[in-house]
């Protein structure tokens, strides 16, 4: 499936991200659009903050597997 069919199916839900340059970044997938995907990340004490990732920076986009 292509990336951006992946992230669509995605979207609304905990996911991680596996990025090009070897990190990874975990979220909410809330959006994507315009070639990038916005994720809600947690940022400290009660502060969340929402990052954009192009989607030819990221290898992979996986669901959260239940607890």
């Amino acid at each position: 499936m292509p990336l951006q069919q992946k992230a669509l199916y995605l979207m609304g839900r905990p996911v991680g991200i596996s990025l090009r340059n070897g990190t990874g970044v975990s979220g909410i997938l809330c959006r994507v659009e315009g070639g990038e995907v916005y994720v809600m990340q947690y940022m400290y004490a009660s502060q969340f903050a929402t990052f954009h990732y192009p989607l030819n920076q990221i290898n992979d986009i996986l669901a959260y597997p239940a607890c």
